[in-house]
């Protein structure tokens, strides 16, 4: 795991890379990053990631104001 800052984190996504968003589905649909895709950590497996494509980067992120 690398921790990535935003200018970072822009130039990943203008390659290519996918970004996921694991907090829970509500939490995901009142808010998330544009093209994020939503795989709640508590069933985030192989099943849940079978659509990520493995030939490009992943992005996991969590937006959480704990």
């Amino acid at each position: 795991m690398t921790p990535v800052l935003y200018p970072a984190l822009r130039r990943l996504l203008d390659d290519g890379a996918q970004l996921v968003e694991v907090l829970p589905a509500g939490e995901y649909t009142e808010m998330h990053l544009p093209g994020a895709v939503n795989i709640p950590l508590k069933i985030l497996d192989a099943a849940t990631t079978a659509g990520l494509d493995p030939a490009r980067p992943v992005i996991v992120y969590c937006w959480d104001a704990l």
